[in-house]
């Protein structure tokens, strides 16, 4: 046994951590299967002094265990060592450390500073001092925040490698600092430079472009903290002994891009002047940061119709793009951002709509590398204007995200569905950025906290998110009211707008996830007010039927059952969808309430979810079980969220069959059934069916857009439509992860992932075989370590491969096998014979009666047992449907009797083949 990936507060070995309580984790990797954890043993020390020491605890616990020692000093190293005990006899140490900030923000003693520029000026200002240093050093550390966006650079070198800090909060209550490793960067003269972009503080921001959303100055605090050899310290900080400038950046913003003077040069420096802003706000830096994680090569060279030069990069991506160019003194380079080229091959920024994103480049005639500092792109092309003869060696895309790590895989023998998880993965990088935002090109932005719900079960398989949403649930927190209840974006700069279900219920859904997927109590410690303050919201808004029926909802958002030109807002009764939502975050908080001990709420809580589930079966569902709205999404909601009784769901069932049947095996659903409409077939013993909607190919599913070339998740089903042309609504992203939301199903239903417990401490691995993919291959590093669910059922033999990690156990459910399997850690190998055949079949329900009749044996089987149909003078009129529609419209016998046509077709089919 060994131990590894020791974090504290999910970070390896952080440094500037302000959480007084730290968690403590760590994974067993182990030889020998069924190994558990018996015992750990951590004690923490500070320069030799224990400060907690648990003794030696009998326990299986491996994962966010609290500290509960003495009070932690600020800027302080604290070393920690876990032992650990297994029950195969096996012990094994691990070591780290973490070291803390300056715990509150009153502790800066650093004043904010700005500028007394007028304000026209665009141009970034630059925070400069001069210092000296005589000693030896030992140690320096820089913490720092701003109201806007930074960069410090100490003797003409960057401090650190993140971009956008101090990062994106609700500026009102919230501002982060960060903590920075400066020990090798000083000499004995020294120049300090902060630069301030305007970024979300400042800048230009939302659909009505508005500038100074939070304040019309940018500031900067700053402390550099040396420790000297000799024991001494010194701290260098922001005061009115500051100078500023302007510098080589002009202009910074978001939406419209960075243009950067090469040549310019600010000889005068400017006194600063004090800015007023709460240090009570300040905190340390929650989540990860905003790194440049990757870096694409130019792909393609295009010279468009239209005589444009373009770099195609190859993927739809978030960022912007280094060039490296010589040019002469005063030559502007521009570079233009889009997502995609139209039909003809043109550029095409229209999906950017008023963000202008031009990254602008004045050259001073000497070798130089250019990229922007302040601002980023949602682009998959480049154009570019000003240089003559271009070289993609010279030009690279540089991602951008919050980097966080890596946890799933998926990968299946069908090209497509490969494609469409690289989609789901790239539309989760390019829209975690800081905060989930829905799209990261055109001019919004924003924290829709309804795409951020829908989409948090699959970004939890994809990357570790627990951070992420941990900051930003802090947020919605601290911009939730009584009177208007949860945003409808976070952070919040659309005002005050009442709270609507399906994005608001983000603040009760999430932590749940959250909570699942990481076993993570303290995220509903946290968030329980909030929790309880959205499902209090609603219930003080509901009638004497004790529903929630007045208000602005967004409903089943951009589905396809509704024209939409009456509203967005899709066919299903959009108060329907609000109560349905209102059930489950009810379900979802009483059970939270069991979790935290909250005895009085449980009971409360469950008493109202039980009068919602009433009432609503009352208001939407008739007698006989027929639904109000009797669509997919209102079908699933009620399946899904187990809201309608046991007496109606074959009906409502067979009504969702019929649905979509009668929309030719296609979905029709928006952001609020997507989520759910396969999780809902597969769990109520139509799996096939929801493998016939995920395999589809043409409009609307999932893989239409990959047949049309996307590399990211599309916004709209037909954000480009088969002729090439665009949907021209203003509204389409081609980066816009809400239908991404599939991939949950991917891993939990496909490849069989799943928890029992919170945390995957007891792991359920159910893979289910459909037709069109043959073998999948899935990971998810859990916080206990990785598990693996493998499987190929090709050539009448199944294989199945299963990694459960060490301190964790298994159920295992092999597919056409009866019963379950208990397991423990270690990695297994099962292999048997079927008679399954996973290869798509040539006729099946989406044949059209024509492409049956085609085939002699088929009128021979109709012809014996229901030679009426084929007498039928008006069967000629039906030629053109396809079976499902035939059955949709004569339910009864005569799905049976297609269903034998089909598989003695298929059987011949495949006999004729084999032989």
């Amino acid at each position: 046994m060994i131990l590894k990936d020791f974090r504290i507060e999910y970070q390896e070995n952080p440094v500037g951590i302000d959480v007084s309580k730290p968690r403590f984790s760590w994974k067993l990797v182990s030889q020998e299967e069924n190994a558990l954890q018996t015992a750990y043993q951590i004690i923490v020390t500070e320069e030799g002094k224990i400060v907690w020491e648990t003794g030696k605890r009998e326990s299986s616990d491996s994962v966010l265990i609290s500290y509960e020692g003495l009070q932690f000093e600020a800027s302080t190293l604290y070393e920690v060592t876990v032992e650990v005990w297994d029950n195969k006899g096996n012990q094994a140490l691990l070591q780290g450390s973490f070291e803390t900030g300056l715990l509150n923000g009153t502790n800066f003693s650093a004043e904010f500073i700005t500028h007394e520029f007028p304000s026209e000026e665009t141009a970034c200002p630059v925070f400069i001092k001069e210092f000296e240093v005589e000693k030896e050093i030992e140690k320096v550390r820089v913490y720092a925040t701003a109201l806007g966006v930074y960069e410090i650079k100490i003797n003409g070198e960057k401090v650190g490698d993140t971009f956008f800090a101090p990062g994106w909060t609700n500026y009102k209550k919230r501002l982060q600092y960060q903590t920075y490793q400066a020990d090798k960067m000083l000499q004995k003269q020294n120049k300090i430079e902060i630069t301030v972009g305007n970024g979300w503080y400042k800048g230009i921001f939302g659909f009505a472009m508005t500038p100074n959303i939070y304040g019309d100055r940018v500031a900067a605090l700053a402390e550099i903290h040396i420790t000297y050899s000799d024991g001494t310290k010194e701290i260098i900080k922001t005061d009115k002994s500051w100078k500023v400038t302007t510098g080589k950046i002009r202009s910074s913003e978001i939406y419209m891009g960075e243009t950067i003077d090469s040549t310019f040069k600010e000889e005068t420096l400017y006194n600063t002047v004090g800015y007023s802003f709460s240090k009570d706000h300040i905190i340390g830096q929650e989540s990860d940061p905003v790194r440049i994680t990757e870096r694409i090569p130019a792909k393609d060279y295009i010279v468009t119709p239209k005589g444009e030069k373009l770099i195609d990069f190859g993927q739809n991506m978030t960022g912007f793009v280094e060039v490296k160019v010589k040019g002469e003194p005063g030559q502007k380079i521009t570079i233009r951002h889009a997502e995609v080229l139209d039909k003809d091959g043109n550029f095409y920024p229209d999906t950017l709509r008023q963000a202008i994103s031009h990254d602008i480049y004045i050259c001073n005639g000497e070798e130089q590398t250019f990229l922007p500092h302040f601002t980023f792109h949602g682009f998959r092309y480049i154009c570019i204007e000003g240089l003559a003869e271009i070289k993609l060696e010279n030009f690279s895309a540089c991602v951008l995200h919050t980097e966080m790590e890596e946890t799933g895989s998926f990968i299946s023998s069908n090209p497509l569905v490969n494609q469409l998880q690289s989609n789901i993965q790239w539309g989760q990088r390019g829209n975690f950025l800081d905060i989930p935002t829905d799209c990261p090109q055109r001019d919004e932005r924003l924290g829709w906290t309804g795409d951020a719900q829908v989409f948090a079960g699959t970004a939890a398989y994809n990357r570790n998110v627990a951070l992420f949403f941990t900051k930003w649930l802090r947020d919605l927190a601290s911009e939730q009211t009584a009177e208007f209840g949860v945003p409808h974006v976070i952070p919040n700069i659309l005002g005050n707008q009442e709270g609507a279900a399906a994005w608001s219920d983000a603040a009760v859904i999430i932590p749940w996830v959250m909570y699942q997927t990481y076993g993570d109590v303290r995220v509903l410690e946290e968030q329980y007010e909030s929790m309880r303050g959205w499902v209090d919201y609603i219930t003080t808004r509901c009638g004497s039927n004790g529903l929630w029926q007045t208000g602005f909802q967004y409903g089943d958002w951009l589905a396809l059952d509704k024209e939409e030109s009456a509203d967005r807002t899709g066919a299903t009764d959009k108060y329907l969808v609000a109560n349905a939502y209102y059930a489950y975050s009810t379900d979802i908080l009483r059970k939270t309430a069991g979790i935290l001990n909250y005895i009085e709420d449980v009971r409360k809580y469950d008493d109202l979810y039980v009068k919602i589930k009433q009432s609503f079966n009352e208001e939407y569902i008739t007698a006989t079980g027929r639904m109000v709205s009797e669509t997919q999404t209102g079908c699933v909601l009620a399946l899904y969220f187990d809201l309608a009784e046991e007496k109606y769901r074959k009906r409502i069932l067979e009504s969702l069959e019929t649905n979509i049947a009668n929309h030719k095996n296609h979905l029709s659903t928006g952001f609020v059934g997507t989520p759910y409409l396969s999780h809902t077939l597969t769990e109520n013993n139509h799996h096939d069916l929801a493998g016939v909607l995920f395999l589809r190919e043409d409009y609307p599913s999932w893989l239409y857009s990959v047949k049309m070339g996307a590399t990211t998740i599309w916004e709209r089903w037909n954000s480009i439509l088969p002729t090439g042309d665009f949907d021209t609504s203003g509204m389409n992203s081609l980066n816009h992860y809400a239908y991404g939301s599939i991939g949950d199903w991917m891993y939990r239903k496909l490849a069989g992932i799943n928890q029992l417990e919170p945390g995957y401490k007891k792991i359920l691995i159910k893979p289910q075989f459909i037709k069109g993919i043959t073998s999948v291959e899935a990971t998810f590093n859990s916080v206990y370590g990785e598990i693996k669910s493998a499987w190929s059922c090709k050539d009448k033999w199944i294989k199945v491969n299963v990694e459960i990690p060490a301190n964790t156990t298994a159920v295992l459910y092999l597919p056409e096998q009866d019963q379950p399997m208990e397991l423990g850690s270690g990695c297994y190998h099962f292999e048997y014979a079927t008679e399954t055949s996973l290869e798509i079949d040539r006729f099946t329900f989406d044949s059209t009666l024509k492409e049956i009749l085609d085939e002699p044996l088929a009128i021979e089987i109709l012809n014996q047992y229901s030679s009426e149909l084929l007498n039928n003078p008006m069967i000629q009129f039906a030629y053109q449907l396809t079976i499902n529609e035939i059955i949709a419209s004569a339910p009864g016998e005569s799905e049976q009797l297609f269903k034998m046509v089909i598989d003695t077709l298929n059987r011949s089919q495949n006999e004729v083949l084999t032989n």
